[in-house]
């Protein structure tokens, strides 16, 4: 049993003497030339005004959920199209019950306002 195993043991072991050798390598062959502006907080080409410790907005994460919801639909919908014809009618109606929740959802965050900036 043990043997089934081994391979995965020797990909673990490879994979991580290759980082450990890569993240080595790196920190003997870089230059190290620090200075003042490379050592500076960067934030969208221009220097920090405020402290980076103060909360975002909670629309930010509101459209970040969102994102991420419709990243996932996308990512089911691969897999779905692959197998639809096998799966047939009751996999369009469990798709399109997906869907609609989607849709409910989205419309909600639209009306509640969250996708709107000020």
């Amino acid at each position: 049993m043990l043997t089934e195993y081994f391979p995965i043991l020797i990909f673990i072991v490879i994979g991580l003497g290759m980082g450990v050798a890569m993240f080595t390598a790196g920190s003997f062959l870089s230059p190290s030339k620090p200075d003042s502006e490379k050592l500076s907080p960067y934030e969208c080409g221009f220097a920090a005004f405020e402290n980076a410790r103060l909360p975002f907005d909670v629309r930010f994460y509101l459209v970040a959920i969102l994102f991420i919801i419709f990243d996932l639909e996308t990512a089911f919908f691969f897999p779905w199209a692959l197998v639809l014809r096998k799966i047939g009618w009751f996999g369009m109606g469990a798709m399109g019950m997906f869907l609609s929740l989607l849709v409910i959802g989205f419309i909600y965050e639209w009306k509640t306002g969250a996708l709107e900036w000020e």
